[in-house]
């Protein structure tokens, strides 16, 4: 860690010196509250692959000089800024991240692992910082591990470059995804099909709008199953075999595509009754609906106004010509008079419900006595079928990447790190994610610091704290007096 415990940090932090109290700093630079020492983390252990942008530049990362393929004019081009930076709010002085910078532009980095991943008998354990410190509208801020298909060219990375892993959070509109997907291989046909974990169970809203760093982790193990962590905490899990869409293996039997129904085949679950007879005292009853003779003409109907009228204060446009337009007549608005009684124009009986109305004599229904059931086509053996018992066993990959479009700039991401040791992970979270959460808390104003800062915005609110810091002393008083008076 930056600090070689986090009691060290804590103790900082108690013995910080808090900024000069004025309107200025606590509203603009409460992120500054104290001072801690930062210093770049080491892994503990093996690793794949870290970065924490500390030194400044995007030194081993390489933007993609490609275009992306279905799509028209400027926007075509990955040419959307990276920059490294420091957060905006809870910065650590030293502690950089990589920024996304522009808007409406198509954004692609990559970098090559220290060596390639395999997947064999360890788990694979993927980690990242995200802040959305502008908000989010929609955007993306998952990452793709680059599959070790081919000869991998990263100036060439783009949207269909292959990936044998995507993770993390994704939003758009009021849909706020955490994604899990990885590619597999028919072992059959050898295609690639993407696999696309459940969701999340738990809101994921409050990580994308509250403007803190946020640390997501995804765990893959050989006994196939998954782990995805936001902050540490376990937001989803399943297995590979079973909790993917669509599912890993197929049906081992299909319907015939060949087999079509007999044109004699009876789906009629009941049928009219054959021998019913309709009776012969059977009366129609007349029409559904019949004039209510007990209704009586609202008071005040207006029989004689029309219920629209001529707009008085239209005016002939002066380009009208009535050769050509014709005859020009003003537009038609509803009467005025009809808004303050109960109708105009004619006034007519209400239609009511036909109480002796039957209708037309129809025969019950029955059970069919040839009824069939609901036809359905055989089953065959599927000549795609395959199980395959170990989807760990995955193409591995030797580069990480970020291919991302965002409406939202200033998307910040740091302290990469993949591995196959929790431990190692844990740790690595520790000097960096721990240590931002540490300071964004210490920084987080006082509940009075907030309720000062609110009134000096909106100065009722003083109207507010006084009537409620009243309430209690007044309700004391009373009952002593009440008591007094006794």
């Amino acid at each position: 860690m930056g600090l070689t415990t986090v009691q060290s940090l804590n103790e900082q932090i108690e013995d910080a010196e808090e900024i000069p109290d004025n309107k200025e700093d606590s509203s603009e630079n409460h992120n500054t509250y104290f001072q801690v020492e930062y210093k770049a983390p080491v892994p503990t252990g093996e690793v794949f692959f870290t970065e924490t942008f500390d030194k400044g530049t995007l030194e081993g990362w390489v933007l993609s000089k490609t275009v992306k393929e279905d799509t028209d004019g400027e926007i075509t081009k990955y040419d959307g800024k990276w920059a490294a930076e420091e957060l905006k709010e809870s910065k650590i002085p030293g502690d950089l991240g990589l920024v996304l910078k522009s808007t409406a532009r198509h954004h692609a980095i990559s970098a090559k692992l220290n060596k390639p991943f395999t997947f064999n008998i360890k788990p694979l354990i993927v980690q990242y910082e995200v802040n959305f410190q502008d908000g989010i509208d929609c955007g993306g801020a998952y990452i793709k591990l680059l599959s070790e298909t081919t000869p991998l060219s990263l100036e060439e990375f783009h949207d269909r470059t292959p990936y044998t892993i995507m993770f993390g959070p994704d939003k758009c509109g009021e849909d706020y995804k955490l994604h899990f997907i990885f590619r597999h291989k028919n072992p059959v046909i050898g295609d690639y099909d993407e696999k696309h974990a459940k969701r999340p169970d738990v809101d994921l809203k409050k990580y994308f709008n509250d403007k803190r760093t946020h640390l997501y982790t995804l765990i893959v193990r050989p006994d196939n199953t998954y782990e995805m962590l936001i902050d540490q905490t376990v937001v989803g899990q399943g297995s590979l075999l079973e909790d993917v869409i669509p599912p890993l293996n197929p049906p081992k039997e299909i319907e015939d595509p060949k087999d079509k129904k007999p044109k004699e085949w009876d789906e009629r679950a009941r049928i009219p009754d054959p021998n019913a007879v309709k009776p012969d005292d059977w009366d129609d009853g007349g029409p559904e609906e019949i004039e209510d003779l007990n209704a009586v003409k609202p008071e005040g109907w207006l029989d004689n106004e029309p219920l629209f009228v001529s707009d008085v204060n239209a005016q002939k446009p002066s380009n009208w010509n009535d050769n050509m337009d014709g005859e020009w007549e003003p537009l038609v608005i509803p009467n005025p008079k009809c808004k303050t009684a109960p109708g105009c124009g004619e006034w007519k009986l209400p239609m009511v419900t036909n109480p002796n109305h039957k209708g037309e004599w129809k025969p019950p229904t029955i059970e069919n006595p040839n009824y069939q059931g609901i036809w359905k086509p055989r089953k065959i053996q599927n000549p795609h079928y395959f199980e395959d018992l170990n989807p760990f066993k995955m193409t591995s990959f030797g580069a990480i990447g970020l291919e991302l479009w965002s409406m939202t700039s200033d998307i910040y991401f740091d302290n990469f790190i993949i591995c196959s040791d929790k431990e190692v992970a844990d740790r690595w979270a520790s000097d960096t994610w721990g240590l931002k959460k540490l300071v964004a808390s210490a920084n987080e104003p006082s509940l009075m610091s907030q309720l000062l800062i609110a009134a000096e915005e909106r100065p009722w609110l003083w109207i507010l704290y006084i009537l409620t810091a009243a309430l209690p002393v007044g309700l004391l008083f009373l009952f002593f007096w009440s008591r007094k008076v006794m």
